[in-house]
């Protein structure tokens, strides 16, 4: 089986010990179907990223944590492997670890048994709370490198972060919804997936912080804790509503868009403007039909280089002085997808 790889590359792949996959390759008994089921996938992964990105011989393996809604970490995915394949000198492999909510102590774990099995990268986008912090320190010191995606963590703890300027990117939506909002006193809605992911909050801060000097007549509310699952978001709509008739515009950092739009037409209500973050295939489809004003959005593929880019200079495979461009901020609007 894939005589091109080693059982310590296919085991790395698979993410089992190297015992369990010579089990596997000898066709021993007592391994279950599934983990027979996962060694052969790992071979074919390897097989097929070995065809597509030639014949390199530096290999790069980095682990993708992810806690996002499906529609923005399938969308992310597809760009990795769309792009990594392309990426030279080195071939990158990925392993994808996504989830829509996890807890702290499971993303812990994760982070744990990667660093235990053997890792030479981590692309993370989690929470930034103390324990996982904590847990960063404990990789930092154990010298495996941490990209922060889309949100960051304390800078100490990772090589780089890739993503919008958040900050700036709550401005640009701000600017933008004062400039399309009635000029009459209103309240625009703020949704956030949860407080603890940092990117999202500095986004809600350059937002309420260019209102707040340039627009005084529209006031802010901010929902948080749905964590962009459309069940969860479109109950805290619904109360927030009923507390506040005023709220005229919507900028949703968090995502959970159907629901939100759902909630405000079984109350009746209207929307004046509604800002949304991604370009992924629900927001897409919310541009075409005119439900959604405009969208923030960047190059997930881009995106994608640049975290390669930054592995690539940590491991010395390019040159040092390297310029790694910053995350352009881009605006979609309904008339460009016609």
């Amino acid at each position: 089986m894939a005589p091109k790889f080693t059982n310590k590359e296919i085991a790395h792949q698979a993410g089992l010990s190297l015992a369990t996959v010579d089990r596997v390759l000898h066709g021993r008994d007592h391994v279950r179907a599934m983990t027979r089921e996962r060694v052969h996938a790992a071979a074919q992964e390897l097989e097929r990223q070995h065809a597509a990105s030639g014949l390199g011989e530096k290999r790069v393996t980095i682990d993708i944590v992810m806690q996002a809604p499906d529609r923005f970490s399938s969308a992310v995915r597809a760009a990795f492997e769309a792009e990594l394949p392309l990426m030279r000198p080195a071939t990158f492999r990925a392993r994808f670890h996504l989830a829509e909510v996890m807890e702290e102590r499971a993303i812990i774990a994760l982070l744990r048994a990667i660093a235990r099995r053997g890792t030479q990268g981590i692309v993370l986008k989690v929470p930034a709370t103390p324990g996982i912090e904590a847990c960063l320190a404990d990789l930092a010191a154990r010298k495996i490198p941490v990209v922060t995606y889309v949100t960051d963590v304390a800078a100490p703890l990772r090589l780089a972060y890739v993503g919008m300027q958040n900050t700036r990117a709550g401005a640009t939506a701000a600017y933008l919804v004062s400039r399309m909002a009635p000029p009459r006193p209103s309240r625009v809605l703020i949704t956030l997936s949860s407080l603890v992911f940092e990117g999202e909050d500095a986004r809600r801060t350059g937002f309420a912080t260019y209102l707040a000097r340039n627009a005084p007549h529209l006031a802010m509310t901010t929902v948080s804790e749905g964590f962009g699952v459309n069940r969860t978001t479109g109950a805290l709509i619904q109360q927030v509503l009923e507390d506040y008739p005023d709220i005229g515009c919507v900028y949703s950092i968090g995502g959970g868009n159907r629901a939100i739009l759902e909630a405000f037409a079984a109350a009746g209500r209207m929307i004046d403007v509604f800002a949304a973050h991604d370009l992924d295939r629900t927001n897409n489809e919310l541009l075409k039909s005119g439900q959604v004003s405009f969208v923030i959005h960047h190059s997930f593929r881009q995106d994608a280089r640049r975290v390669s880019l930054h592995f690539s200079k940590h491991y010395r495979l390019i040159a040092q002085d390297t310029e790694i461009e910053d995350t352009e901020i881009s605006i979609a609007c309904p008339v460009a997808l016609t």
